[in-house]
């Protein structure tokens, strides 16, 4: 018993020390702060932020009925000394509770203090975004005594009613003081008029005549104002042509205006804003009025029936100076109707924020490259992202407005904001150079010199591409926060594309852009379906595709793949480098787009997609399909295409032109002739007549010689300037180019040389040393000038397979192959019975088929016939000439 008692007491101690442990580790609060006790609603900022706060003691506080719209991860609470921007950017979290990213309805909580903060070192208490720098809402604390700031707008009311889904009318009411004090607030556009007000409570049905109606919207301006209307008739306030009195939808001072100008509106702007395309405004009005005539009087304590109504607003014009609702038309309960309400009841049904479909209140400027955008600084009045600095951007007159533009168009800036504001254009939300900050930012335009005044603007051009993101900043590199947001559009695929051309049967257009090392691709079809597809090949068969289409979710998907054949088993996903992929359908039509290198980098050239290799100065054939249905995995027969084009189209993409071009050019096909006219036939044939014509009568082997070798020259000459006309340049990065001319220069080199030949000695005489060497030259470079020739037509022949798919290269190359060999094999002939004969002579006499010292016959190249031909001469025999050639 005692051991089972003693059991029982060793949790309870280890509970009690726990508790303890907790208790003494606490933070202790002091209750000396002058500040216990001190409540106030949130002064609202942005995310629609509403709440009521409460300081419990030293180190803690309560809010309560707390709304607003999700932020980043980055929400705190936060101090500072003030609410002067440079204090309030430069204040304090004040505790460790972050707000997350969801969306807050009508929660309380409470919060503890940093154990390091006071409430002596906190002035201001917001409701702060670290990522943007931005105030979502705030309180000013009472200091020395004094209360809460008096200036201070709060929106929480005593009692809110959802009139709509997106209309709320919100009311404090004071008996005493015959005052009830409204606020409407409709998530709608600023051109739109908040119409509430009672119904006579003598009528059942026409509930808008002969109503008591107060109309609230804003003027171009942004300025909000509250008018009291009253109605006489279901249509727009006219005046009667009889007695010029008014009529419909009139505001009050209207009717009396047209008699004696009386003032009966007894409606008092309070407030208003917009914030997140939220339209707020609060106004006061009598529940007893003394205009007894369009008034009705409101009785807090009794069911009443009231209207409402949103709907346009149209200004005042020239024929008249109120702004006057349009007819709100739209169904009922969403654009008007009408409930009971008992106005001293309490009410409270709005639940959480309104959330506008469009929260952003900034004017739009669309950029037009025919009118500049004019920049200057001015006064801070409607700033989007406050807190911000005393002076802001404006443009063409506008405070910091969203900027619209176009990739491809270029947006011309006139930079007069004064020597010490630099425009720039950066990927930073916050702007004033954000490596200051120790953050990362792409600068797409502007920078320091991007500065001037009125009297010399500077002029700064910036043409957004299509890797430009949907949204970037125009900011100061100075300052923080002077401008705002740059929302980047897609222009015609025209615009953003340095060239097009319509591919086969003109169903899809084939865009790109050429840079130094890489190629931007775009690809559109003319048609509904359910994936595009674009190849670089002769045909489906061995071709690199891209395939873009719409997943099941509406995103835009887009693979590569090599196809070695036709049915879905041949076709091999590959991990092509694609950068900027973009693959989307505007009313079933898909436009894919993506950034590739020209040459692949590939550490295993034996992956088909090392060898997709994009050569500007060779035509790239491309082909195209498209179907009904793509995924991603498991393809079958049904993801094969419905419509394909017929053949390929070969794309010159150097030429920066909108034609396509069909099959291999004739004139390059004139060139490879050309070519092999001249290193097949006339160059080679040339050679030969100088090596084996020699025992033709006169010098006809010579004349022979000399017009084959010219001709040859000149016909290869005309075939490079064709290739260079048709491919507009001269590229030599090509093994093939090299090698032609390498050839050129050696064929090229002949006929200098042949200026140059030494005087051929005399009958009898030794040649010299220079025509020894001069015999030497001429025949390595003649021969080495051939051999390359030939090299050049081979790799010729292989560029024309690989960069334009000519489908019968390969037997062209074997009749090249043969062509040769059956050269080769006559040179080899000749050669024998060119030793045979020799042979014969040697051993019979010392007598010659002409003069060796003279004759260009001797193969050089045979050191044997060099030393027997000087050997003779040495020995004193007599040699007979039979035919002297005199050149």
């Amino acid at each position: 018993m005692y051991n089972s008692k003693i059991f029982l007491l060793i949790p309870l101690f280890l509970i009690n020390s726990i508790a303890s442990s907790k208790a003494d580790s606490g933070q202790k609060c002091s209750n000396t702060s002058s500040l216990i006790g001190f409540e106030s609603n949130f002064t609202m900022v942005r995310h629609q932020l509403r709440g009521h706060l409460k300081i419990l003691d030293g180190c803690s506080f309560q809010v309560t009925r707390f709304d607003m719209l999700s932020g980043s991860s980055d929400v705190v609470f936060w101090g500072a000394v003030s609410l002067n921007f440079s204090d309030l950017t430069s204040g304090f979290p004040i505790s460790g509770q972050r707000l997350n990213q969801t969306a807050y309805k009508n929660v309380s909580f409470s919060v503890q203090l940093l154990p390091d903060i006071t409430w002596d070192q906190i002035n201001v208490l917001s409701i702060w975004d670290i990522a943007s720098t931005s105030d979502f809402g705030h309180v000013t604390l009472p200091r020395n005594g004094s209360d809460s700031f008096s200036d201070s707008v709060h929106t929480v009311f005593d009692n809110c009613k959802n009139l709509s889904d997106n209309y709320r009318v919100r009311w404090n009411l004071n008996v005493e003081e015959n005052w009830i004090e409204i606020g409407l607030e409709a998530a709608a556009p600023t051109t739109y008029y908040m119409a509430f007000g009672w119904a006579n409570p003598n009528r059942t049905k026409e509930l808008m005549s002969e109503a008591d109606v107060t109309v609230a919207s804003f003027t171009e301006e942004g300025r909000p104002f509250v008018d009291d209307f009253y109605i006489t008739a279901y249509s727009d306030c006219k005046l009667s042509s009889k007695d010029r009195t008014a009529i419909g939808v009139c505001p009050d001072v209207v009717y009396e205006n047209s008699k004696n100008g009386m003032m009966v509106n007894n409606t008092r702007l309070v407030y208003g804003h917009r914030r997140d395309g939220v339209s707020l405004i609060m106004f006061r009005k009598p529940l007893n009025s003394t205009d007894k005539k369009y008034d009705l009087p409101v009785y807090p304590n009794e069911d009443m029936r009231v209207i409402w109504a949103l709907g346009l607003m149209k200004p005042p014009n020239e024929n008249r100076s109120h702004f006057l609702p349009q007819f709100h038309g739209g169904p009922e309960k969403v654009a008007y109707g009408h409930l009971v309400l008992n106005v001293s009841k309490k009410v409270d049904d709005c639940f959480g924020p309104l959330d506008a479909d469009d929260n952003e209140d900034q004017e739009l400027i669309i950029a037009d490259t025919e009118v500049p955008l004019v920049v200057t600084t001015g006064e801070v009045l409607h700033y989007p992202n406050p807190p911000s600095p005393s002076k802001v951007f404006y443009i063409n007159n506008k405070e910091a407005p969203v900027l619209r533009v176009e990739r491809g168009v270029p947006v011309k800036f006139l930079v007069q904001a004064g020597h010490d504001v630099a425009l720039y254009i950066t990927s930073d939300s916050l702007g004033g150079n954000a490596t200051s900050r120790n953050a990362t930012e792409t600068i797409y335009s502007g920078g320091p010199e991007a500065e001037g005044v009125v009297a010399n603007p500077h002029e700064l051009i910036w043409v957004p591409d299509r890797n430009t993101p949907d949204q970037v900043y125009y900011q100061s590199l100075y300052q923080e926060k002077m401008g705002w947001k740059v929302q980047v559009v897609d222009g015609a695929l025209s615009d953003m594309y340095n060239n097009s051309v319509l591919l086969d049967d003109q169903q899809v257009t084939f865009f790109w852009t050429l840079s130094e090392d890489s190629i931007t691709i775009a690809a559109r079809g003319v048609k509904k379906s359910g994936y595009l597809a674009i190849g670089f090949g002769n045909g489906m068969v061995n071709s690199y595709a891209y395939v873009g289409w719409i997943g099941d979710t509406g995103k835009g998907h887009l693979n590569t793949y090599w196809i070695d054949g036709k049915r879905p088993l041949n076709i091999h996903p590959t991990n092509e480098n694609l950068t900027h992929v973009r693959c989307k359908s505007e009313d079933g039509i898909i436009t894919l787009e993506f950034t590739r290198p020209l040459k692949p980098s590939c550490n295993q050239n034996d992956k088909p997609e090392c060898k997709n290799i994009v050569d500007p100065t060779t035509p790239l054939k491309v082909i195209w399909a498209m179907g009904s249905k793509w995924t991603d995995e498991h393809l079958s027969e049904k993801n094969m295409h419905t419509v394909t084009s017929q053949r390929p189209v070969q794309v010159l993409l150097i030429r920066g032109s909108s034609e396509a071009e069909q099959g291999l050019q004739p004139v390059l096909a004139v060139h490879g002739f050309m070519m092999f006219l001249s290193w097949g036939i006339l160059i080679p044939g040339g050679i030969l007549a100088a090596r084996y014509l020699k025992h033709v009568e006169g010098d006809g082997w010579y004349q022979i010689h000399i017009y084959l070798q010219y001709s040859g020259l000149a016909i290869i000459l005309l075939g490079v300037l064709f290739a260079v006309a048709e491919l507009r340049g001269f590229y030599v990065n090509s093994l093939h180019v090299k090698l032609g001319i390498a050839a050129i220069v050696f064929a090229s080199v002949q006929p200098m040389n042949a200026y140059l030949r030494p005087e051929k000695p005399a009958n009898g005489e030794d040649a010299s040393t220079k025509r020894l060497i001069w015999e030497y030259f001429h025949v390595i470079i003649g021969r080495g000038a051939v051999a390359i020739g030939i090299a050049a037509l081979f790799t010729g022949m292989k560029h024309l397979g690989e960069r334009y798919r000519v489908e019968n290269v390969h037997d062209l190359s074997w009749v090249l192959i043969i062509w040769f060999l059956i050269a080769a094999l006559t040179v080899i002939y000749l050669e024998y019975r060119e030793r045979q004969q020799r042979d014969r002579l040697q051993g019979r006499s010392n007598w010659v088929l002409g003069n060796v010292a003279e004759e260009d016959s001797i193969d050089l190249l045979s050191p044997n016939d060099a030393f027997a031909r000087k050997g003779s001469q040495s020995s004193g025999v007599i040699e007979v000439q039979l035919e002297p050639l005199n050149r």
